[in-house]
C-alpha cells in the first residue's frame, strides 16, 4: 500500500515540474518526484516490478528497432 502512495505521490509531483514556469522550481521537483518514483518502486511487490520490466524492456526494443529503419527510404 504505501509502495502505491509513493508511486502516486511522484507522479503528481511530475505533473507539478511540468506546470511549473520557474526552472528552479521544475528541477527540485523533478528530483523530488524521481526519488519518490524509485522509493515507491523498490517498496512495490516483485509481480509489479516484472511486469513494469517487461514493459521497459520491450517499449525500449520497438522505439530501438523503429530508429534503425529511419535511414532507410521505405517508400
Amino acid at each position: 500500500m504505501s509502495s502505491l502512495v509513493l508511486l502516486l505521490i511522484g507522479l503528481g509531483i511530475f505533473l507539478f515540474a511540468l506546470r511549473s514556469k520557474d526552472e528552479i522550481h521544475r528541477i527540485a521537483a523533478m528530483l523530488t518526484g524521481t526519488i519518490s518514483l524509485i522509493w515507491g518502486f523498490s517498496l512495490a511487490p516483485l509481480s509489479f516490478q516484472l511486469v513494469f520490466e517487461i514493459i521497459s524492456v520491450l517499449a525500449a526494443f520497438f522505439v530501438c528497432m523503429r530508429c534503425l529503419g529511419c535511414g532507410f527510404n521505405q517508400d
